[in-house]
């Protein structure tokens, strides 16, 4: 994404918030790195991988002061980026990355969107769809940001099997009903058929989740996407006259390169875990709102 955009002439910073990403696969303006290490907490604190993330996000919070003087040479030109772990107790079960984002958002008046990125092989299981689905409504309703749920890797997802339904079904999370019987084929998912049920109807009650696609490789997938991410955040309002906007024609308009020519704010963190694993997590998300 940062090489899309720079390409297209934003000027872009990313921000690793990610203190176990130690080999980063991008050049970075503002790195957790220089103000903690998960190795350096893990040794001391004798630590695992999931206790040493809290422990880092819990210290970012308290030197909050430290990144907001990073990011303000960079807030009035820059479009920022902004990585962060993938570990669904982070967002769950602490508070700590809610509470850095929101006073981020009061302090520099930051304009966020969240970008939530599935691994798109999901689909191919029902069981882990309806887990993702569950894992992306707790996300909306926790962070309470302008929201976009995206299915990555779309173009591997063949590799992986055939889908019970055609692509659009779970892009646009229509009447789960339909996966009851799939699911009640797996010897596995049987015995939790009433739970499974339950989950689906939460989900469609709530109405809020559906998907976009992403194929990194390619400039039309990533443009579209691009465009849904500052339609939300605002951006299509802050440099282009609002009278040339057409909210219908957004995403799926041929791809403009002069509309990408200006700098916004994007925040985005993904989930790469065992998604099935993390239902206690979810129900502690949808508890207080359901």
């Amino acid at each position: 994404m940062s090489q899309f955009l720079s390409l297209l002439g934003r000027k872009v910073a990313v921000v690793n918030l990610d203190p176990a990403n130690d080999a980063l696969p991008y050049e970075c303006a503002i790195n957790i790195e220089d103000l903690i290490k998960l190795s350096d907490v893990m040794a001391e604190h004798s630590l695992g991988p999931n206790g040493g993330l809290v422990y880092c996000m819990d210290y970012l919070e308290k030197n909050i002061d430290w990144l907001e003087e990073k990011l303000k040479p960079l807030i009035e030109d820059h479009y920022l980026l902004f990585d962060f772990p993938g570990q669904v107790e982070l967002f769950f079960l602490h508070s700590n990355a809610r509470s850095v984002i929101n006073k981020l958002i009061k302090k520099l008046n930051l304009r966020l969107t969240a970008v939530h990125l599935i691994d798109a092989h999901l689909c191919c299981e029902p069981g882990k769809y309806v887990s993702a689905l569950l894992l992306s409504l707790s996300t909306m309703i926790h962070f309470e940001l302008p929201h976009i749920n995206v299915l990555s890797k779309i173009d591997l997802i063949e590799n992986y099997g055939n889908l019970a339904f055609n692509l659009e079904f779970y892009t646009d999370v229509q009447d789960l009903s339909y996966l009851q019987h799939h699911l009640e084929q797996d010897p596995r998912s049987a015995k939790y058929r009433k739970l499974t049920k339950e989950l689906c109807d939460v989900i469609d009650d709530f109405g809020l989740v559906n998907f976009s696609t992403l194929d990194i490789q390619d400039k039309e997938s990533v443009g579209n996407l691009v465009k849904l991410i500052d339609k939300s955040n605002g951006y299509i309002f802050s440099s282009i006259d609002s009278s040339a906007v057409e909210f219908s024609k957004i995403a799926a308009a041929p791809l403009d390169w002069e509309y990408y020519r200006y700098p916004f704010l994007l925040i985005i963190f993904s989930n790469k875990f065992f998604i099935t694993s993390s239902l206690y997590a979810i129900f502690s998300g949808l508890e207080a709102h359901y």
